[in-house]
């Protein structure tokens, strides 16, 4: 199973910002036991690359990306640190063209038919609708995806607990995004990782189609 098969299964991506490389080994515990063997750790930080580093040497059944990566010294730097895929606020073609190179998966943010057709030319049709509460939600993914049935969306911005069947339901969805499960002491993110694990597993995709 390669990586986006793996994420696709999963079918969630949390999304961790950690100031420091121990606080990021934190998040990752609590992924680990709350059932979600993968993260989404963002270049906001200056910990990055390392925290992502010892993420894989740490634990090397997880499936570890790189998150909010702009440009290609940040694509470089996150590869060479192990990140197993990229993901973008938008989309960069330096960093498509640094993915493909390292035969790594780049998904870009796309929040218009515009940008989609754009990654579309980088030969990418699953993409990463960022804010996603910003830029229309649910509804707008539905819209969009009608005039794109090859594309698939990582939603990612105003997805919790509260919407995360909603839209774990729609079969555009290729798996949701999110930090919300990451706040907190170890004990709570672990508890509300638990808690998603468990929703998406309650919920059949495909069934939202439609509404």
């Amino acid at each position: 199973m390669n990586v986006m098969e793996r994420i696709e299964k999963l079918r969630l991506v949390p999304v961790a910002v950690a100031e420091t490389a121990e606080r990021a080994e934190e998040i990752l515990m609590a992924l680990t036991e709350g059932g979600l063997p993968v993260a989404e750790v963002t270049f906001r930080t200056a910990c990055a690359a390392e925290a992502i580093r010892a993420g894989r040497r740490n634990h090397p059944d997880m499936l570890i990306g790189a998150g909010t990566v702009i440009n290609a010294e940040q694509c470089r730097q996150a590869v060479a640190a192990g990140a197993q895929f990229i993901v973008s606020p938008g989309l960069s073609r330096s960093v498509a063209a640094e993915c493909r190179k390292a035969g790594v998966p780049y998904l870009p943010g796309c929040a218009t038919p515009t940008e989609i057709m754009a990654a579309l030319e980088e030969g990418i049709s699953i993409v990463k609708f960022f804010p996603a509460s910003v830029y229309g939600g649910l509804k707008a993914i539905k819209a969009i995806g009608a005039a794109f049935p090859a594309v698939r969306f990582l939603p990612t911005g105003g997805v919790d607990a509260s919407n995360l069947a909603e839209f774990a339901a729609e079969s555009r969805i290729f798996a949701i995004g999110g930090s919300w499960m990451l706040k907190g002491s170890r004990e709570e993110m672990t508890a509300k990782t638990a808690e998603a694990v468990k929703i998406i597993a309650q919920t059949p995709i495909g069934s939202g189609a439609g509404k």
